[in-house]
């Protein structure tokens, strides 16, 4: 998978859960999770990003 160079990431807390939202700046390609806040800001980032950079790669046509 390729690394990004920047990726913008938004937390909205959505009743008992939280909207996890990262960006891609370069392609405007944009994905969302929904998780539980207890599961902690760094894994809901890290799921957010794996899941963008499965995205993208897709687009790319590697996978």
């Amino acid at each position: 998978m390729a690394r990004l160079k920047e990726v913008i990431i938004e937390f909205h807390p959505v009743g008992a859960y939280v909207k996890v939202s990262a960006i891609d700046p370069e392609t405007l390609t944009e994905v969302s999770i929904v998780g539980d806040p207890q599961a902690g800001e760094a894994r809901l980032k890290r799921v957010a990003m794996q899941r963008l950079e499965y995205v993208l790669a897709r687009k790319a046509g590697r996978r």
